[in-house]
């Protein structure tokens, strides 16, 4: 994924003079290619956040499209006042890139973990969450945040993640695509969880059990309406994403869901409220910590016999 968006960095400053590509000492060889596309628009601030998301506000103010890249918890929370004030409240035009989503970075400890990114981003005014679900959706996301006008947050991947969507989908912001259609349970994901959502629904086929997948490679907006149509059908839904079960995408989807009158069952899967301090690569955190495919279909076989539209067997 993070191989992907750097494709399409390339290509987005080989086509448009005002991107930029800024970074705080990370990407060595990655850049390359974007500076050859687009010679002295390449910025390494080195190890300052803080200054990343300052200097590519900067160059927002004077009409730049600035991709400020570095790892996902560097550039949401390490600088988040930048983020705040220079970025979210100014309504600059930054596109900050948060490498590493979740425990991608798994053998380096709670510190280079993104468990609360989603929350510290979703939760400013104005700025747009993307968390594309594969390398191609990456692609398509980083063409998405180059045209729309505003601060955008995109989280991506780097541990070699699979090809899972239809390959000529289109990428729209603020829209959810349904991958299975099933009546039994809705399985809602977003971002690199895909892939464990993905498999739990394999999971619950070989079992007879019809369920829904949505894939949310937006957070926000959040698609509203794609959520509450599938919770209708199903009464049952189960939201995955590899980051903290506390103000994320699950409680973005259960404001939507209380909200909505409904009347589904909810539950969350993701990372529990903790700091991963297991030492390992992020498969292994992801079973550690109940975020494996096996662990969502639990989930969903849990929720299918609280489900006032569960299937009689």
């Amino acid at each position: 994924m993070r191989d992907a968006f750097f494709r399409a960095l390339a290509r987005l400053g080989a086509a448009d003079e005002r991107v930029w590509a800024l970074t705080g000492d990370l990407g060595v060889g990655l850049f390359e290619p974007f500076e050859a596309a687009a010679p002295g628009r390449y910025l390494n601030v080195g190890i300052a956040e803080q200054t990343l998301v300052g200097v590519a506000a900067g160059l927002a103010y004077a009409g730049k499209v600035p991709f400020a890249y570095s790892i996902a918890p560097f550039v949401t929370s390490r600088a988040h006042d930048q983020v705040r004030v220079d970025v979210a409240c100014a309504g600059a035009n930054v596109k900050l890139v948060g490498v590493g989503s979740g425990v991608s970075y798994g053998t380096l400890g709670p510190t280079h973990h993104a468990i609360d990114d989603l929350a510290l981003t979703r939760v400013l005014p104005g700025m747009t969450v993307l968390a594309p679900g594969d390398p191609a959706e990456a692609e398509r996301a980083a063409h998405a945040a180059a045209v729309h006008e505003g601060p955008v947050y995109l989280r991506l991947g780097k541990n070699g993640e699979p090809a899972l969507l239809p390959p000529d989908v289109d990428f729209r912001i603020g829209r959810a695509l349904e991958l299975r259609g099933g009546p039994d349970v809705t399985i809602a994901c977003t971002g690199t969880a895909l892939r464990e959502a993905t498999a739990a629904v394999d999971l619950l086929a070989q079992e007879g059990v019809d369920a829904t997948l949505l894939h949310f490679g937006t957070v926000k907006p959040f698609d509203a309406e794609a959520l509450i149509a599938a919770a209708a059908r199903t009464g049952a839904v189960v939201t995955v994403e590899e980051h903290s079960t506390v103000a994320g995408f699950g409680s973005a989807a259960a404001e939507v869901l209380a909200e909505s009158g409904a009347g589904a069952v909810l539950r969350r899967v993701g990372l529990p409220d903790t700091f991963a301090h297991a030492v390992g690569s992020r498969d292994y955190l992801v079973d550690r910590y109940g975020l494996s495919g096996p662990a969502v279909a639990d989930a969903a076989r849990g929720l299918l016999e609280r489900s006032p539209a569960c299937p009689t067997t």
